[in-house]
């Protein structure tokens, strides 16, 4: 088995519902086991596309999939779902989720790029990524802690104390 974490996103719709139920169809995947999520964060979009503000997650995964079979089956869970509201790149999305990391590996190609080209930037993935990984070594040899420790993005990212703590397992 791999480990691989992942960032969930949405900003469209019932956005705690629409997390949940791809948190569920992942784990009911047989070659997929979610071993760590991190608490909803709200957090402003980015991109200059003005829209609501993001719930945005991460989650550790165990997986008997190579990296293209994972992004095939998190492609497939943001069609089931509803995915982009719209075409618009950086846009409003029911579901978004992105292959942050897989192993140490570093890939580069096509649609896949791991570890995902822009996680070191953005505050809305390295704050949930923190709350379930912080020492997790990236293949640079920084901690995910590290990173963003060093991060230089400063749009808002806040805790959703709104509601309980996802409990996508029950749901």
């Amino acid at each position: 088995m791999a480990e691989a974490y992942l960032s969930l996103g949405c900003n469209v719709g019932d956005c705690r519902g629409s997390l949940a139920s791809a948190l569920r169809k992942l784990e009911a995947d047989a070659g997929v086991s979610v071993i760590s999520v991190s608490s909803v964060y709200i957090t402003e979009p980015v991109g200059g596309v003005e829209q609501p503000s993001f719930l945005n997650m991460a989650a550790a995964l165990e997986t008997e999939f190579r990296p293209a079979d994972l992004l095939a089956l998190c492609r497939a869970i943001e069609r089931e779902l509803g995915g982009r509201a719209g075409r618009r790149p950086m846009g409003p999305r029911t579901i978004d989720l992105d292959i942050l990391l897989y192993e140490q590996l570093e890939i580069a190609d096509g649609e896949l790029i791991i570890p995902h080209p822009r996680m070191l930037e953005r505050a809305f993935v390295l704050v949930p990524l923190a709350e379930i990984a912080a020492d997790l070594e990236l293949p640079e040899g920084t901690t995910i802690g590290e990173a963003l420790r060093a991060s230089s993005d400063d749009h808002g990212v806040e805790i959703d104390d709104t509601a309980p703590r996802l409990n996508w397992r029950a749901c």
